[in-house]
């Protein structure tokens, strides 16, 4: 669903889906497999670096931060390709692992993307903030429609 079928989501649309053109952008964001990763961090559990280099079972890189790291092995994991930025759900991410799930959930809220699929589950994360996503218009694009075929949102799994 592009951005012409988005349209009968009204205002609601860019709170459901990105726009083309930014999945398009997330895509293209440069990203290497064997050095895109997630470390441990003291104030944010998780964040994304990369891989400086690798000593036995010991790995130093450097975090988004620009703070170098070395930490063992075992506590480095992958970063999803950028394809992956923002998915709708989440079961289709390559590497299904903490911080892939809660820098998803984080991305999508920080673009007002509230709800996220995670297999057959429907996540909501609260805004604290009325969005339009809850419109008569809203509930007619959904109604009918299968789940795949719209953006994540209760009124998906509830017709």
């Amino acid at each position: 669903m592009g951005d012409a079928e988005m349209a009968e989501f009204g205002a609601a649309a860019p709170f459901l889906r990105k726009s083309d053109k930014e999945r398009l952008e997330d895509q293209t964001r440069p990203f290497d497999m064997k050095k895109d990763v997630f470390v441990p961090d003291d104030k944010m559990e998780y964040i994304k670096a990369k891989v400086i280099s690798r000593e036995g079972d010991k790995v130093t890189a450097e975090t988004e931060t620009k703070k170098t790291v070395t930490v063992k092995e075992s506590q480095v994991l992958q970063q999803n390709p950028p394809k992956f930025d923002k998915i709708e759900d989440m079961a289709m991410l390559t590497f299904l692992n903490e911080p892939a799930v809660l820098y998803n959930l984080k991305d999508r809220y920080a673009a007002w993307m509230i709800y996220t699929y995670s297999g057959l589950f429907c996540v909501t994360v609260n805004p604290y903030k009325l969005l339009p996503v809850y419109k008569p218009e809203v509930v007619a694009a959904y109604r009918g429609k299968k789940r795949s075929e719209a953006p994540p949102h209760i009124f998906s799994i509830s017709d």
